[in-house]
């Protein structure tokens, strides 16, 4: 790993909203390594937010991507949980979204994060090709994988990656894991050590590392730096919607659901989250499905309506300028 800084602090790609080339700027001002989310920008707004980027700083930064498999869903489940939603859709005057499979644009958006001069790109959702990980390399870049598992880790590690980030149970937003099954997540720490003693590649814990202490234990369970989310929701710098600021401020609860996305996510319990506790597993459709209720909700202020996404250590997350959080964070 050439791109890693002193601070072994790495910002989370926060996808959906809280990631803006303002809060990555600020943050490798700051001596940590950010990473912007391309996940469900176009590949022209995503290029947009890079060419942002790279005008407000010339360090390095990363790019994730979402890895994507077209799987069978259950369909009968899925027009299920549409009919569940439209008392939702038809109160708040809104049509819901065409639940469909699409990739998210894969291809375009790795092609527009080497042409942007990305030193790091991840993936999460699942493992690219050897293919793309060859053509990272190629353009002078790093491959990071994203593994929840120590199965996860062992397969990852065969395709050449640079670096695996190792994403604990606590974590805040989707889980990483390559299928959306209902297994037990593993607690960070756990994981870390297993990962550690089992695969020589360097680690990025990432899930509920919220402060120093987390940082310190991360990389004293064999960690080669932290990847942390949460903590940078309130940052000033952050493009976190109003009612989700306010959730995190008076941070209560989390829980994994599928309410919103059809895919395990943990987030702040809220009243979407205790009125559809049986979501199916359909992700990227039951996403499109729900997106016109979330972005009602949004513009709204109504914070019981969208998604919350909050990792286990939330209350710890303060409104500051990011330089400042990454101060708090450097062990």
């Amino acid at each position: 790993m050439t791109v890693l800084p002193d601070s072994r602090i790495v910002l989370a790609p926060l996808a959906g909203g809280p990631s803006t080339p303002e809060l990555a700027a600020a943050v490798a001002r700051a001596g940590g390594l950010p990473f912007l989310g391309a996940g469900y920008l176009t590949a022209q707004a995503l290029a947009e937010q890079l060419e942002r980027t790279r005008a407000l700083t010339d360090a390095p930064f990363g790019v994730n991507i979402f890895v994507l498999r077209d799987r069978s869903v259950d369909d009968a489940a899925v027009a299920a949980y549409a009919d569940e939603l439209q008392p939702e859709a038809a109160r708040v005057g809104v049509r819901l979204g065409e639940p469909h499979f699409d990739d998210d644009g894969f291809d375009a958006k790795l092609s527009v994060a080497l042409a942007a001069g990305a030193a790091v790109v991840s993936f999460t959702f699942g493992c690219p090709e050897r293919a793309d990980i060859a053509r990272i390399h190629a353009a002078g870049a790093e491959a990071w994988l994203t593994v929840t598992s120590l199965a996860e880790a062992q397969t990852a590690a065969q395709a050449g990656p640079d670096a695996l980030v190792v994403q604990g149970a606590e974590a805040g937003g989707h889980r990483g894991n390559w299928d959306d099954t209902d297994h037990v997540a593993t607690p960070l720490q756990d994981l870390l050590r297993t990962t550690a003693a089992a695969v020589g590649l360097p680690l990025v814990a990432t899930g509920g590392i919220a402060d120093r202490e987390g940082v310190r234990a991360a990389l004293a369970a064999g960690a080669t730096a932290a990847q942390i989310g949460t903590a940078f929701l309130l940052a000033d710098e952050a493009g976190t919607s109003e009612p989700h600021r306010r959730a995190i401020s008076t941070a209560g609860e989390t829980a994994f659901t599928r309410a919103f996305t059809g895919r395990r996510a943990r987030g702040l319990v809220n009243e979407f989250m205790r009125r559809h506790p049986h979501a199916p597993s359909a992700y990227p459709h039951i996403h499109h499905l729900t997106a016109p209720l979330r972005a009602a909700a949004r513009a709204a202020g109504d914070a019981d309506g969208i998604n919350l996404w909050a990792g286990t250590n939330a209350a710890l997350a303060r409104a500051e300028p990011a330089a400042e959080i990454v101060a708090r964070l450097r062990a």
